[in-house]
């Protein structure tokens, strides 16, 4: 039996969507043709990939079956690809690195200053998003290395390896109108106006449970991951935030922001993630070395 490959990438771009409609949207293709293309496949497995529950597509036990091998397929096709590539073009070595939003540009800046003084020609281009998405790009090598500040579950994702890259003591910071509160510091963060990660996050949850524990109550006006959206609201005096130094490195520099306080015993690792391949890029094992 030869399969179609075309049918198994549908298959499983329909699978990973959870929806013919956005699984169409994504291949560009319509969606009755999708559904038909679908239909053929089945067909042809001689098995049902899916059962519709409530208007919604549920995997059925082959179908988790039939999507590990597309996955696994798929993967090692894209990294044939980026290892032939490599090989052809070993002059310029080009490197994808994706970022959650909540880490600090400085220190998605020092990583491609590491990877620079390599001397290698090095091309590197940076994506954000999700650590959801991310991961998914990571295993499909669609991104070589992944940047991130929480490690995902290690039963759901049993193949990728992560790196300690720092490990940073928490502070808490705001503009000159809320230097008063260095005095009397954890006490006087008591009903303060604060900007907080969102709860999705390790560092929102270390946070609540450290207030928790000396029974601070804060007012939280806002939560997010963005850094850039962190700072600005701190700048313009919106409450407090909770980073690193060297999150607000710049920031402490030029005056705009102040330290107010240390939160003893709560930190924020950064991590390196990468995906297993059959030929290891040796860039990156390089840094991660280091």
């Amino acid at each position: 039996m030869w399969i179609n490959y075309h049918h198994l990438f549908y298959f499983k771009t329909i699978a990973e969507q959870n929806s013919v409609s956005k699984a169409a949207e994504k291949l560009r293709l319509g969606q009755p043709t999708l559904s038909a293309q679908l239909k053929q496949f089945e067909d042809y497995l001689g098995v049902k990939l899916f059962d519709r529950q409530h208007k919604k597509l549920i995997l059925t036990e082959q179908g988790m079956l039939a999507l590990e091998y597309a996955q696994s397929i798929f993967k090692l096709g894209s990294e044939m690809v980026d290892s032939l590539q490599d090989r052809n073009n070993p002059e310029k070595t080009r490197l994808q690195i994706g970022a959650l939003d909540a880490i600090p540009k400085e220190i998605l800046a020092d990583i491609a200053k590491k990877f620079f003084k390599t001397k290698n020609n090095v091309h590197i281009s940076f994506f954000e998003g999700n650590l959801n998405y991310l991961l998914r790009e990571l295993e499909a090598h669609q991104i070589d290395l992944l940047v991130t500040n929480h490690l995902p579950v290690a039963k759901n994702h049993k193949k990728i390896n992560h790196h300690l890259l720092q490990k940073s003591q928490i502070k808490i910071f705001g503009s000159a109108d809320f230097k008063y509160l260095t005095k009397n510091f954890p006490e006087s963060l008591n009903s303060q106006s604060m900007i907080l990660p969102t709860y999705d996050s390790q560092l929102r949850a270390d946070l609540d449970h450290w207030f928790k524990l000396r029974s601070i109550n804060v007012d939280v006006v806002a939560d997010t991951q963005d850094v850039a959206l962190k700072k600005l609201l701190a700048f313009q005096g919106v409450g407090l935030v909770a980073g690193t130094d060297l999150s607000f490195r710049t920031e402490l520099k030029n005056k705009e922001i102040f330290e107010i306080g240390t939160l003893l015993g709560v930190f924020e690792s950064i991590y390196l993630l990468t995906g297993e391949r059959k030929i290891s890029n040796p860039l990156i094992q390089k840094i991660l070395n280091v």
